[in-house]
């Protein structure tokens, strides 16, 4: 008689038994988090099937570890490997425990499912969930500790691009600044989601990878697909913002203020921002009573402000701008670079009013001054294109009026009334008086 098949004893107490009827290939097996997709056909003791998705020739897909399914599921797929077939033996309270579900399956039923691997997707990291940044575990750890924002991470990354490697190195920083030393942005994210030891295989599209640019020291062309294999090695503790007094909040925030300024002597304006926001957000809400507070937060949302303008991004530089006048309304600075914002989104009528608003409190200020005149220039031009375009408008309706007007016997009044280019160049200028519609 052939061998009886070892059964695998999965949950150490007997409620959850595995027998292997054919093995999968290779090591990998799903990980908590991944989308496993599987066929299943489930069994009484007596051998009354109660379901099967066999039967409906369609593979069942759950999220493992994430308590979706019975729990002796949970347990068994995680150990399966890909085309792997086996029984799993479940007592009741690994699966419906003493009520059942009725009415295919009795309270306190012992179940036999039948199950073959088709397949995983790694876990979704990606902050929207669009399957952007794809982790798949290659070597798990018990060990607890993640990194967090600010704190200090050391681990090593391979980045493979159609199965060419483009960088292999062991890498140091602080998390939330991995840019600075070129780590991209879907290495940094699932980094935070890793234990110290744990070895994952991270696919990241260009959204979080090299983008439309690509990488041309790489040799990664643009929207490029990569993939990475990360060890996180070790990282210390981060910031435990809840713990901290007010006056530690302010100490903490001049260092992410500090780390701002250096960055912003770099030029790397996306990182400079960064650490102003920390800073910002670092700040204690009492900025009315506080003047140090009061005065961190006028010089971080200015320096905010001036580095969204470096990036060309002027309706955010604004924003800061006005979060500045908020706190102090005569901060000719605020005053002057939202003057600067309003002029390129060409909200002529608040630039002239922010840039005249800058003389009245420094009137020898000559950049102001040179921006009002340009504001007034402007200006002018805009109006006189509106005042164009009313008289185009006078003179076509003129023109069709002329030729739908039946035809009537010539004298000497004949051209009396008639619209002339003057006539509706005046009449333009009329109506946008009239309309209000005239900057000045």
């Amino acid at each position: 008689m052939p061998e009886e098949t070892k059964k695998i004893d999965l949950s150490g107490d007997g409620g959850v038994l595995k027998e292997i009827l054919k093995e999968g290939t290779g090591t990998e097996t799903p990980h908590s988090g991944c989308t496993v997709s599987m066929h299943y056909t489930g069994r009484l003791v007596d051998g009354t099937e109660f379901d099967s998705s066999v039967s409906r020739n369609e593979p069942f897909e759950f999220a493992l570890g994430k308590g979706r399914v019975i729990k002796a599921f949970d347990m068994g797929v995680a150990t399966m490997k890909l085309g792997e077939r086996c029984f799993l033996t479940c007592a009741p309270n690994y699966a419906y425990g003493a009520a059942g579900s009725p009415p295919t399956i009795p309270p306190d039923s012992t179940l036999i499912f039948e199950l073959e691997m088709l397949g995983w997707k790694g876990e979704d990291l990606s902050p929207n969930q669009d399957g952007s940044i794809d982790r798949i575990i290659l070597e798990p750890s018990d060990k607890k500790r993640s990194p967090s924002d600010g704190a200090f991470v050391k681990a090593h990354i391979s980045g493979t691009f159609e199965g060419r490697v483009f960088e292999d190195r062991e890498v140091e920083f602080d998390y939330g600044e991995g840019s600075a030393i070129g780590l991209v942005d879907g290495v940094e994210i699932a980094l935070e989601k890793m234990n110290i030891g744990e070895t994952s295989r991270i696919k990241i599209k260009p959204s979080y990878a090299f983008g439309g640019t690509g990488n041309e020291a790489f040799k990664i062309p643009p929207n490029a697909t990569v993939e990475y294999k990360v060890k996180l090695i070790d990282c210390g503790k981060g910031l435990e913002e809840w713990k901290l007094s007010d006056t530690e909040r302010i100490d903490e925030a001049k260092v992410y203020k500090e780390k701002g300024t250096n960055y912003f002597k770099k030029e790397n304006w996306g990182l400079a921002i960064k650490m102003y926001t920390k800073c910002k957000n670092l700040l204690p809400n009492s900025a009315d009573t506080n003047e140090e507070v009061k005065k961190l937060k006028v010089a971080t949302h200015s320096n905010i402000a001036l580095c969204h303008q470096k990036s060309n991004d002027h309706f955010e530089a604004k924003t800061e701008c006005n979060a500045v006048l908020a706190l102090e309304a005569n901060n000719v600075k605020a005053l002057y670079r939202r003057g600067q914002c309003n002029l390129i989104i060409n909200e002529l009528e608040d630039a002239l009013e922010d840039f005249q608003k800058v003389i009245q409190l420094e009137p020898g200020n000559k950049a102001a001054a040179n921006h009002v005149v340009i504001c007034k220039q402007k200006i002018k031009e805009t109006k006189d294109k509106e005042k164009k375009l009313y008289a185009n408008m006078f003179t076509k309706l003129a023109a069709n009026d002329k030729e739908t007007e039946p035809p009537r016997e010539t004298d000497v009044l004949s051209k009396c009334g008639e619209w002339s280019e003057e006539d509706a160049k005046r009449e333009a200028d009329l109506t946008l008086e009239r309309d209000n519609i005239i900057m000045i």
